[in-house]
């Protein structure tokens, strides 16, 4: 569910818009990186938070 909602967001975003995600998702560790590498995005930081994660992406 994260990267459905990322890339709904990303979409009417400009080029080098960056996005905090953060997600309780376990999953997410590793669909977000892909997510990222599949649809061109930069990937900034990925950092563990108590109960989830937080993503950094900028769109590219």
């Amino acid at each position: 569910m994260p990267v459905l909602r990322t890339r709904k967001h990303l979409r009417d975003q400009p080029t080098g818009t960056r996005l905090r995600v953060e997600t309780t998702d376990p999953l997410a560790v590793i669909d977000i990186p892909h997510f990222c590498q599949e649809d061109g995005h930069r990937l900034l930081a990925a950092k563990a938070m108590d109960g989830g994660h937080v993503f950094t992406i900028e769109k590219g």
